[in-house]
């Protein structure tokens, strides 16, 4: 491909997502020079779909406590993260909620499984109530009458993620970093065993000595990467749907959970069901299927779930890797970063990734708290081999 000279950063960031924002942004106030390239709008592909649960407890999991240590230092960030935030975008709603979240059951089996879950949480030493169904009511009194036991876990909260992205976009740019709207990226330039920037679809080639890969889904579709480098990421379709309260607030104050649906509340009235989890490549379709079991589940769990407005349905594609785990740390070329397969979790793990990633750039060793993380479980060769 026939290059021109085009500018240059310190930091290239490839992916406007909420991740590739709160690197560049965090990188920009180490003093970096930052330039993230979007090959849409910033936020617009699966940020922008995301229900924004911020639940590492309530998704804990037996055999992944180093994703339950970061999502929980994730989580405890985020006072902090959203209070900066608010401080450099200018932007005073950022659109957290520190709501607390519900994990429910409606019959004596999901009660017994939810007992399993409670005694797993108690076993990792994580803070979480059993309620009787009576209680839970009185809290939510939205919930089904057919309740028969429920979990309280007050230390997962929620955020909307398009305020949250809109606000990163804002603090990257007062910050003085570039973002470039509908650039995607066609190629790394990679030469003498480490890479040298990236070039543009247009030809441009934007030099930087750091480039940072977190593209989601597309992290692996930019030319250029030797195959022996390169991080397996596919594809994991969600269906959501977003609704409002012609009301306004009031139905739900915290989040309600019970098996694989989820309702969460903005806090003004609008609502977030999902979500599904598909293994159908890049598929973005909305079905009739997975709205209704959707709806259905919902209008189980809150009835008052049937008197909402339905504002939109949409899919999207969280980038998920074969262990499911995310891949955060320095790959196999030399100046190349990787920032991805977050799966679900890429809203909650922001804070930390950014905080990681923007040590890492500046020169700062790898905590122990990503090794797990780290990109060379997939790839072999060592730092500097590529040419």
């Amino acid at each position: 491909m026939s290059t021109s000279n085009g500018a240059a950063s310190d930091v290239v960031v490839i992916g406007g997502g909420v991740i590739g924002l709160a690197i560049a942004w965090r990188a920009c106030e180490r003093g970096a020079a930052v330039t993230v390239l979007e090959r849409g709008e910033p936020g617009g592909g699966t940020s922008r779909v995301a229900a924004g649960m911020l639940g590492p407890i309530a998704e804990a999991a037996s055999g992944e406590e180093p994703l339950l240590a970061l999502g929980q230092a994730s989580a405890r960030a985020y006072p902090s993260f959203i209070s900066d935030l608010a401080s450099s975008s200018g932007l005073a709603d950022v659109g957290y909620t520190p709501c607390g979240t519900l994990l429910t059951a409606r019959d004596g089996d999901e009660a017994e499984a939810l007992m399993r879950e409670l005694a797993l949480r108690e076993r990792l030493g994580l803070r979480v109530e059993r309620l009787r169904a009576s209680e839970a009511r009185r809290r939510e009194p939205a919930l089904s009458p057919s309740l028969r036991l429920a979990l309280d876990v007050p230390d997962d909260h929620a955020i909307d993620p398009r305020r949250l992205t809109l606000a990163l976009t804002a603090a990257v740019r007062r910050a003085g970093g570039e973002v470039r709207e509908r650039t995607p990226a066609a190629e790394l330039a990679i030469a003498g065993g480490r890479v040298r920037g990236v070039v543009l679809g247009d030809g441009e080639q934007m030099m930087g000595n750091r480039v940072v890969i977190a593209a989601g889904v597309w992290s692996t579709a930019i030319a250029g990467l030797p195959p022996d480098a390169a991080v397996p990421i596919r594809p994991v379709k969600g269906q959501i749907l977003r609704l409002h309260d012609p009301a306004g607030p009031g139905l739900l104050s915290r989040v309600v959970r019970r098996g694989g649906v989820y309702i969460v509340p903005r806090g003004d009235g609008r609502y977030v069901i999902g979500g599904t989890m598909e293994e159908r490549g890049f598929d973005t379709t909305v079905t009739a299927g997975a709205v209704f079991e959707l709806l259905r589940d919902a209008i189980e769990l809150v009835p008052g779930v049937s008197e909402l407005v339905i504002d939109e349905c949409s899919a999207g594609l969280r980038p998920g890797t074969p262990d499911n785990l995310p891949v955060i740390g320095q790959g196999d070329v030399e100046g190349l970063y990787w920032a991805t397969g977050h799966r679900r979790g890429g809203i909650l793990l922001a804070p930390i990734t950014a905080e990681l990633m923007a040590g890492a750039l500046a020169g700062a060793p790898m905590s122990e708290l990503a090794a797990a993380f780290a990109p060379g479980r997939f790839i072999s060769s060592p730092v500097g081999s590529a040419t």
